[in-house]
């Protein structure tokens, strides 16, 4: 995604974002599609990222930015599934 705001579920359960293993930066957006109300988590260091972009795409049927329950630090959280880094072998 553009602006450094990433996706991280999209059209979800706004129950996912009372998850705490998020990263801090984690905000549920609420806009609505043919009238019906879907949610997306998304990251962002700066919550007016994630306004332009969403406001770009979905104009007046953007409804809500709220932050996500998320207690992890951005710099530690790792997505559900991403490859860890194995560790280098010292020698």
């Amino acid at each position: 995604m553009a602006n450094g705001v990433k996706m991280i579920s999209e059209d979800c359960d706004p129950s996912a974002s009372l998850d705490t293993s998020l990263p801090v930066s984690a905000y549920m957006v609420e806009y609505k599609v043919e009238d019906l109300n879907k949610f997306d988590i998304v990251m962002s260091g700066r919550k007016v990222d994630i306004f332009d972009l969403y406001y770009d795409k979905y104009k007046k049927d953007l409804i809500n930015i709220t932050q996500a329950e998320g207690r992890v630090s951005s710099k530690l959280w790792n997505p559900p599934g991403a490859k860890k880094e194995k560790e280098k072998e010292k020698k």
